[in-house]
């Protein structure tokens, strides 16, 4: 069982605005923060998500081949996500539309440069 998705960060609070407006399309918002993490969950239950700084005082970079991937109940939410995150400071990695596997997804970079999706599967 996965309990959670945690990115690095170089700025919290710019990270923190992000996934605020990111996540509230999805129906998640922040459930706890210290002074070097914030963390993110759902009413619903399910995996939770976290930005933090990283622990060794080194620079947070990006993990290639890593990506965090949001269930969408439609293809507006994919859609909404999408330009949410591009609004809000993210990078377009590929626009809503459908993909060969039949999936609709978006790929974005949050302003750090972790990369996500949406999927609305069917």
């Amino acid at each position: 069982m996965i309990v959670n998705f945690c990115f690095g960060t170089r700025d919290l609070e710019r990270a923190g605005k992000f996934y605020d407006a990111l996540f509230s399309e999805v129906g998640m918002a922040r459930s706890g923060q210290s002074d070097r993490s914030i963390y993110f969950s759902s009413a619903k239950g399910g995996a939770g998500f976290a930005i933090t700084l990283p622990f060794d005082g080194n620079p947070a970079s990006v993990g290639n081949g890593s990506m965090a991937t949001l269930g969408a109940a439609d293809r507006a939410t994919v859609d909404r996500l999408h330009a949410t995150a591009l609004a809000n400071g993210g990078s377009d990695e590929g626009a809503p539309g459908l993909r060969p596997a039949g999936y609709y997804c978006a790929y974005w970079r949050d302003p750090d440069g972790n990369k996500m999706n949406a999927v609305a599967m069917g």
